[in-house]
């Protein structure tokens, strides 16, 4: 996974796919969310549950934990790894959902240079990224250190063929019980390794090299090019 996606719908748009019948706790207001060309470090909205409600809440994309300050913080985990490595011990049983529209992966083309693709679901709903991260609940505030990885798996071909990782992503039954604090770690771990969508689920096209630059935003960087 290459760190650039898109998050452009409205919060409320997200949740409604997701049919999670309490109210939504909004941080993240009721507008379109308009990312188009989200990078690292970019504030983004997230769900995370806390006993029965969900909570939407902007949060910076990477985190690390706080001895690791010598070392810029990761954007992804590897679900390998993430349920027991040392690294995210801290953050394994705290588990989000990133919603998003798309995200991109550039491949090497004839001439040299790097194309990007947009990969979506095809039936253009919500992709539910699986996430882990700290963040605050109803007893604490806002701190400078909370952040949250996309959880990824190997690609094991099938999409695009260009890279060996792809975000684990799953369907909304799925991404419920990924939220739901009663599920256990174990089994969220048995999720993240063999639950998530298949290639089959998804659909990709070329879009404009103009993604490549994360300061462009706007309707035309997801748009399909010849």
């Amino acid at each position: 996974m290459c760190g650039r996606l898109s998050q452009y719908r409205g919060i409320h748009d997200f949740v409604a796919v997701l049919s999670i019948p309490d109210a939504l706790i909004n941080y993240v207001g009721d507008a379109p969310l308009a990312h188009y060309n989200a990078a690292p470090t970019t504030t983004l909205a997230v769900l995370h549950q806390h006993q029965q409600r969900v909570y939407a809440h902007a949060l910076r994309w990477g985190w690390r934990p706080h001895w690791a300050k010598d070392r810029a913080a990761p954007i992804n985990a590897r679900v390998e790894k993430v349920a027991h490595g040392a690294f995210f011990r801290a953050i394994w049983r705290h588990r989000l959902i990133v919603p998003v529209d798309n995200w991109f992966e550039w491949v090497d083309a004839e001439d040299n240079s790097r194309q990007p693709w947009l990969i979506r679901r095809t039936d253009h709903g919500p992709v539910f990224c699986a996430a882990i991260g700290q963040f605050p609940t109803t007893e604490t505030a806002s701190r400078d250190d909370d952040g949250f990885v996309i959880i990824t798996a190997d690609s094991a071909g099938g999409m695009l063929d260009i890279h060996d990782r792809r975000p684990v992503v799953f369907s909304a039954e799925r991404a419920r019980e990924w939220l739901d604090p009663a599920t256990p770690a174990e089994r969220a771990e048995q999720m993240a390794l063999f639950e998530g969508e298949s290639s089959e689920a998804f659909e990709w096209h070329k879009v404009g090299k103009a993604v490549g630059n994360a300061r462009n935003q706007g309707a035309e960087l997801i748009e399909k090019v010849a």
